[in-house]
């Protein structure tokens, strides 16, 4: 059987811009060292503690089959809605509460498991790709702004727009559309749940010592993929910067904030948010630009996430059939409703909060000089808090959807009668 013959062309600009790379990580050494330590220190004290619980519960719970119950329960909100499977809500939840990579990393093993489709996991990755709360609060608009306020605009912005990218793909690729195992029904459906979470128990059929050292094993190898992403991206930069090669994209970046009558000051924010999202944030918030522009700024970047974080994803949909494709038109169409999202909230949320923000939020050091514990304790429970309150509200949309439902059936029912 021949193989597929990679492409002459392609591998030729590959192979010789990774060895102009090279030879520029060579000359510029120190900006790479520098750079390294920086990416080190940022994953070791925020990314690595804070993703690795997530990462091992995710699998501890799809190993007991309750993914599988809570799909069942789901099935009725997120299928006429976002057009994927009930499973689908936890991706959501976990997303928010631990942020991106976590969705992709749940979407691939929901894939490789066969608990939703092809097309299913492309929509599900389109909107649940999200930053969690505790960075948009926190490290955005306490640390980089230090206005504690701007939090609520940005994290109102920014999940509105994802609800909205939802909407969105649930048409791509509508035609393929495939008919829920036990359809839509609400009758008898903690039954059928119960019955989802035994087989699921039953198909992974490892021991809960099995369960828990692969669960940490793997959640430990995806975390320092991660990290490797974060150290070359974080090089690129600062090598590119250091080459003066940055300057080139500045070109046409500037006519797009140009076209948008957005500050010319914004530019290198934008150029570093294309590449790493905590770079360009700190740039956008630190610019001589008016606030309001600066804020839209730092909603595209959040939403569009950074080649360094879709690298990460990339890594992590190798090994299944999901296309990286649809995931770029999301994360751009993502940050284009961010920021039209900011514009129109930012008014009327400063009206109505003020200056009021959360305790936890309050001290212009988070997450830079290392926030005392009770800070970081409420930053859990927030997290904590907005999971509970996406699964409640997914739970209220179930109920209201099968009523809504029952309703209709009764009276189709008495109207045919009649």
């Amino acid at each position: 059987m021949d193989e597929k013959q990679p492409n002459r062309t392609a591998t030729m600009i590959t192979g010789f811009t990774m060895l102009l790379l090279t030879i520029m990580l060579i000359v510029f050494s120190e900006h790479g060292y520098h750079a390294t330590v920086a990416a080190l220190k940022l994953f070791f004290e925020v990314v690595f503690p804070s993703l690795l619980p997530f990462f091992i519960l995710s699998d501890v719970l799809l190993s007991t089959g309750m993914v599988h119950y809570l799909g069942v329960w789901f099935e009725p909100l997120m299928r006429p809605i976002f057009n994927v499977p009930g499973v689908g809500s936890f991706v959501f939840s976990m997303g928010l509460a631990a942020g991106y990579p976590m969705d992709a990393v749940l979407t691939a093993k929901f894939r490789k498991q066969n608990l939703c489709t092809k097309t299913e996991g492309e929509r599900l990755l389109a909107f649940s790709n999200s930053a969690d709360p505790l960075f948009i609060f926190g490290a955005v608009a306490v640390g980089m702004f230090g206005q504690p306020a701007l939090g609520a605009t940005l994290a109102l912005a920014h999940y509105t727009s994802v609800l909205l990218v939802g909407l969105t793909f649930r048409f791509y690729k509508r035609r393929e559309w495939v008919r829920p195992q036990h359809g839509i029904v609400v009758r008898g459906i903690h039954r059928r749940a119960v019955d989802a979470m035994m087989r699921g128990r039953v198909e992974d059929g490892r021991s809960m010592g099995k369960v828990l050292n692969e669960a940490i094993s793997d959640s430990i190898a995806t975390l320092f993929l991660i990290m490797s992403f974060m150290v070359l991206f974080a090089v690129l930069i600062r090598v590119l910067t250091a080459t003066g090669l940055m300057h080139l994209l500045e070109i046409p970046f500037g006519a797009l904030l140009g076209v948008l009558g957005m500050s010319p000051h914004l530019i290198n924010a934008a150029i570093q948010g294309f590449f790493e999202i905590d770079l360009g944030s700190a740039a956008a918030a630190h610019a001589a630009a008016p606030l309001i522009q600066r804020l839209v700024v730092v909603s595209g970047i959040i939403a569009w996430s950074g080649l360094s974080v879709h690298g990460q994803v990339a890594s992590v949909l190798a090994d299944t059939d999901i296309s990286m494709k649809p995931y770029f038109a999301a994360r751009a169409l993502h940050a284009l409703y961010a920021g039209v999202m900011t514009v129109v909230f930012f008014r009327p949320v400063q009206a109505v909060m003020g200056g009021a923000t959360l305790p936890a939020f309050a001290a212009r050091d988070f997450l830079v000089q290392g926030a005392p514990g009770g800070m970081m304790l409420d930053g859990l429970h927030l997290s904590l808090l907005l999971v509970v309150l996406s699964l409640i509200s997914l739970v209220a949309g179930a109920v209201i959807t099968g009523l809504v439902r029952g309703l209709r059936r009764g009276w189709l029912t008495l109207w045919f009668r009649s």
